[in-house]
């Protein structure tokens, strides 16, 4: 199966957003998914808050030989590093809560 990266077109007439998604290469542009990888969403006024991506999962599929569309491509080279920091940290902070559970758990109850 060819796997692509390429965004499914959302939302309404004259608001769309977009979802990045792999899908099969030969499925329409609205079509079934495999996995939802992340958003992109043109009309926020931020620009550094218009992309969401999951930045392992995209290496995983592109890993496999999932090749991006032109568009998906030009966004994971501007807005990658950025969410492979923020997705670092996520998994820092939940490492962190992890072990306080766990210490919490172990320790002598009076």
């Amino acid at each position: 199966m060819a796997v692509r990266i390429r965004m499914k077109q959302m939302g309404r007439t004259h608001r769309h957003y977009y979802r990045i998604v792999a899908i099969d290469a030969r499925q329409p542009r609205d079509g079934r998914v495999i996995e939802e990888l992340g958003v992109y969403d043109p009309h926020v006024a931020d620009k550094e808050a218009r992309v969401k991506l999951k930045p392992s999962r995209i290496k995983y599929w592109q890993s496999v030989g999932a090749l991006p569309s032109e568009h998906c491509a030009a966004i994971f080279t501007k807005h990658m590093k950025k969410w492979e920091e923020i997705e670092t940290q996520e998994a820092a902070k939940a490492a962190e809560e992890a072990a306080k559970a766990k210490a919490a758990e172990s320790a002598p109850k009076a």
